[in-house]
């Protein structure tokens, strides 16, 4: 390679990377005092299964309700102790929280589900990380890691949903939230995670009638100085369109589901930073409501 052609990929790769950075400056230049802006509280619904609730998602038959332990490291991070199998289920239940079926996965510390295509798909945030493909009699189909990474360690999620035949991931390790197709584990389009200074937190995602939501929040040490809220994206776009701030008291959202026209949520009883259940609605099922 000439001198000359050296410089020239150079520039290229530059300019390719400021396009990046562009590209995300932009979607968060919308700063939070040019968004819509609304308001919501929550209402308890129903307990969830013993154990720590994580992930949600919707189907004709009910609610699916994603299953999160802790063990290893995190179960002493978390002064928990060490559960007595690994394996964590997806429970279906009515919508009066009575189970109507489980299926057992090999998951890890899941933090985000999605129900589509005949299966159960559990987001793992531990190790060995990845999406486990489960069919409704508890069979591992496929565990895949998320794309666009290190094949053995695409990194966490917190948050999943079905959507037109895909698969959407929240992704740490790359801040957006990921479409992928199931069949080839092709990504194919991406939206960032809003940006603000106040809400470093992301959790669950769903989509609704051309809109995905998601969890946010900002890092605190407790219940007392949470603020969740969530954040409202143009589907077809990615552009952050719409901040909703959750009125003092309300719970503390993880999951995440869209069922008649309200958003339904969890709260999964832990949060890292806090005392455990230091929520008074811990481990609970819960609707969000606008005001």
């Amino acid at each position: 390679m000439t001198k000359r052609d050296f410089l020239t990929s150079a520039m290229a790769g530059g300019l390719a990377l400021a396009e990046i950075r562009a590209a995300f400056a932009f979607q968060n230049s919308s700063s939070s005092s040019k968004l819509a802006r609304r308001k919501a509280k929550t209402t308890k619904l129903f307990k969830a299964p013993d154990g720590f609730p994580n992930a949600l998602a919707v189907t004709a038959e009910g609610l699916w309700i994603g299953e999160q332990k802790l063990s290893g490291e995190q179960a002493k991070a978390y002064r928990l102790p060490e559960p007595a199998s690994l394996t964590e289920n997806a429970w279906l239940v009515d919508w009066n929280g009575k189970v109507l079926k489980t299926v057992v996965t090999p998951s890890r510390n899941t933090s985000g589900m999605a129900v589509g295509g005949g299966y159960v798909w559990m987001i793992a945030n531990a190790p060995p990380m990845g999406v486990f493909q489960v069919d409704m009699n508890s069979k591992l189909i496929s565990h895949r890691q998320i794309p666009l990474g290190p094949p053995n360690d695409g990194g966490g999620s917190h948050g999943g949903s079905w959507h037109d035949g895909k698969l959407w991931i929240s992704s740490l390790r790359l801040r957006g939230n990921l479409r992928v197709d199931p069949k080839t584990w092709t990504p194919e389009f991406m939206i960032p995670f809003y940006q603000a200074p106040d809400r470093t937190r992301y959790h669950d995602i769903t989509i609704d009638n051309g809109s995905m939501w998601q969890v946010i929040g900002n890092d605190s040490t407790g219940y007392k100085d949470f603020r969740p809220g969530l954040v409202r994206y143009d589907l077809a776009t990615g552009k952050p369109v719409e901040i909703v701030d959750f009125l003092p008291g309300s719970s503390d959202p993880h999951g995440l589901a869209m069922y008649d026209g309200k958003l339904i949520s969890c709260d999964a009883g832990i949060h890292p930073g806090w005392r455990n259940y230091d929520s008074p609605t811990a481990g609970w099922i819960f609707q969000i409501d606008f005001v």
